[in-house]
């Protein structure tokens, strides 16, 4: 009798523990994944102080600039790209176009010398280069957390669980491969 109780708490303290090593695991992905949410959510942030910085820039360039209509029309139109974002990779094409079209409107500066020493320009140039700061920053978060995530869940034996509830391995914010070109500087 006493050697059939000692089998049975050994047989309910082993059950207990794959239990519990189970259920630790399911909140780790529980907790990473919302990691990740969060992570994707102050990026977002960060592009939309940069896409309510942008009409600003628009409108103290245009006012010395009226002639550069298509640089305006191009950069509203990838801010309006980069708001209806759905995922990481359309956020990050979006992201690329406007980083492009910005920096077309940046050169703009380059030939009006009124408008480089206008300070509404200058203090905007300088709010879109934090801006530009956080979200590389905030991106980096975001990709180390997916990096973090997506180990886990390839990990075995994590992978038998991940798999089993449902959790799939999630997108990194890539850039854009027109961003590896070292860009020309002329005086």
């Amino acid at each position: 009798m006493k050697k059939g109780l000692i089998v049975l708490a050994v047989v309910l303290l082993l059950v207990f523990m794959v239990a519990g090593s189970l259920v630790g695991r399911y909140n780790g992905f529980v907790t990473s994944n919302e990691q990740i949410d969060g992570a994707w959510a102050q990026v977002e942030n960060v592009l939309q102080r940069r896409g309510d910085l942008i009409p600003n820039l628009v409108s103290t360039v245009q006012g010395f600039a009226d002639q550069e209509r298509e640089i305006f029309i191009e950069v509203a139109n990838a801010r309006g790209r980069l708001a209806g974002a759905a995922s990481p990779g359309e956020a990050a094409a979006a992201n690329a176009g406007l980083t492009g079209a910005l920096g077309r409107l940046l050169a703009i500066s380059e030939n009006y010398p009124q408008l480089r020493s206008n300070e509404n320009f200058i203090r905007l140039q300088d709010e879109l280069a934090g801006s530009e700061n956080r979200i590389a920053v905030e991106r980096r978060r975001y990709n180390d957390t997916v990096r973090v995530y997506n180990t886990n869940v390839r990990q075995f034996p994590n992978n038998l669980m991940a798999g089993t509830f449902g959790f799939d391995s999630r997108e990194y914010f890539e850039g854009d491969e027109a961003a590896q070109e070292v860009p020309t500087v002329q005086f």
